[in-house]
């Protein structure tokens, strides 16, 4: 607790402080009274200078004809602080942490409360355009690492009285703000109060960025599939939240946690409902084939190739069986050598700096391939598959999910390179199996492939294809649905 002594307090806040370069404090007289003193105490370029400056210590120090002296506390905060979002706290812990949070301190002579001015003004970015879910039409912004900025992109696009952003701190030692933003009454309230317990259960020094959240509320942590969904984008978020959904911002993130996540919202974008039905529902469904040929291909080929020749029409196995002749290696390490060659590429390319980056990425793929045929260590019709794969996997809208197809699709090689078509079978099989048992927040992950009459099949109208706008006029069930109507 602060003491009535401001001498006392000020060593209170320079001890807990001690060896922290950026912290200020400094004391200073009251409307230029000698014997009375208050004390300004803030982190560096964690606060609005220009605020401390004029709106408060000048104002303080310059109008003494304010403060009468019968209750200069009183006085001093009616009428010497012109900013309205300020409080009053005792406790020298949560003093601090609101010092560590970039708001400003005051501190008077002669009182043991201490005044908490809003002044937050950390350096960072401003909006930007989409890096990595980049569309034609639509916005073009994007979150930044602002917590309160990512919230005004919400709540410019949702002018709800019901948008209710609920914020806590997550982290002993980092005390990360994070947001929770859903629609009252729209959202489910089981699933918003069990997003809550478990982030009130997270107990760890620091939370970094919204990833880490997103490992602890993965209710199925054993599996490569992401059972959240990150979106840079403001508009998707609002209209996951429109959709009954709820999203987590994290301060510090330019991503925002999406919450519950199932299949097909996966391979959603943006677009999708900014440009007509019909391209856009040919475009859905070739993003479907692509992740269907990005872990299937090279296995399926591998199987074929290995056991079941005979399967392979005669022109098209003569034009292999030539172009393989050369070739040291069987056709199981070509497929795994040229898909490692690819992954590096693939990562080299994202660690350079972008100009470099790309013209690594294209420049080695071609270098390599081309050399690696010439030297007869692969076969033309594996480069072909392996650049197939590759530009399949780019199809889809969402990284993290790609992320875990490049896994799958090793899981597929291995087995159709054990036991051919039988193995390419099993391994769709336990794929699949494994995709039926995953939950997101209680919803069926391959929701509403599977489990779609709970809501009358409703939700099918926004899966593998959508319906025209105006023929949309229910929520997914995502939504409470007693508030599942969203147009009339």
């Amino acid at each position: 607790m602060l003491d009535d002594n401001l001498e006392k307090n000020i060593n209170l806040l320079k001890q807990n402080f001690i060896d922290c370069g950026d912290f200020v404090i400094k004391k200073i007289p009251v409307g230029g009274k000698k014997n009375i003193f208050f004390c300004v105490a803030y982190i560096d370029m964690l606060v609005d200078r220009e605020l401390i400056d004029t709106q408060i210590i000048t104002r303080l120090t310059r109008s003494f004809f304010l403060f009468s002296g019968k209750n200069i506390f009183g006085e001093m905060k009616n009428f010497g602080i012109t900013t309205a979002d300020f409080k009053e706290e005792k406790e020298i812990n949560k003093i601090n942490l609101e010092i560590l949070s970039g708001n400003t301190v005051l501190l008077f002579d002669g009182f043991d409360t201490a005044i908490i001015i809003s002044s937050k003004k950390f350096p960072g970015r401003g909006i930007e355009s989409c890096e990595i879910e980049s569309v034609v039409y639509g916005s073009k912004d994007s979150f930044t690492e602002s917590m309160r900025k990512n919230t005004a992109l919400i709540r410019r696009r949702i002018r709800d009285i019901n948008l209710k952003i609920k914020q806590m701190q997550i982290g002993k030692r980092s005390q990360t703000d994070i947001a929770i933003v859903f629609l009252k009454n729209v959202a489910r309230d089981e699933i918003v109060n069990d997003l809550i317990d478990k982030l009130e259960k997270i107990n760890i020094d620091a939370i970094l960025d919204v990833g880490y959240l997103q490992q602890f509320l993965d209710m199925s942590w054993k599996s490569i599939f992401p059972q959240s969904q990150l979106t840079e984008r403001p508009d998707k978020s609002a209209s996951a939240i429109l959709e009954g959904r709820i999203i987590i911002i994290c301060d510090n993130s330019p991503f925002v946690l999406i919450v519950p996540a199932t299949l097909p919202t996966f391979f959603q974008s943006s677009e999708d409902y900014y440009e007509r039905w019909q391209i856009m529902n040919f475009l859905r469904i070739m993003r479907y084939i692509a992740a269907i040929v990005s872990i299937c291909l090279p296995g399926f080929f591998l199987a074929l190739s290995l056991y079941h020749p005979n399967m392979i029409p005669i022109e098209l196995a003569l034009k292999l069986a030539e172009a393989r002749k050369n070739v040291p290696f069987s056709s199981f390490l070509e497929i795994i050598i040229m898909e490692l060659a690819f992954e590096l590429l693939r990562e080299a390319g994202i660690r350079l700096p972008n100009p470099i980056g790309s013209t690594i990425g294209i420049v080695g793929g071609i270098i390599i391939g081309q050399s690696a045929v010439e030297a007869g260590l692969v076969s033309p019709i594996i480069i072909i598959i392996i650049a197939l794969t590759a530009i399949c996997s780019f199809c889809i809208p969402n990284a993290s999910f790609v992320s875990a197809l490049r896994l799958l699709k090793y899981f597929i090689i291995i087995f159709s390179g054990l036991f051919g078509l039988f193995g390419f079978l099993i391994a769709n099989l336990i794929i699949l199996t494994h995709l039926v048992s995953l939950k997101s927040f209680g919803m069926p992950y391959l929701y509403p492939i599977v489990s779609g009459e709970v809501n009358n099949f409703n939700d099918l109208e926004d899966t593998f294809f959508r319906f025209v706008i105006f023929k949309m006029k229910k929520r997914p069930l995502f939504a409470n649905q007693n508030k599942n109507i969203r147009q009339k």
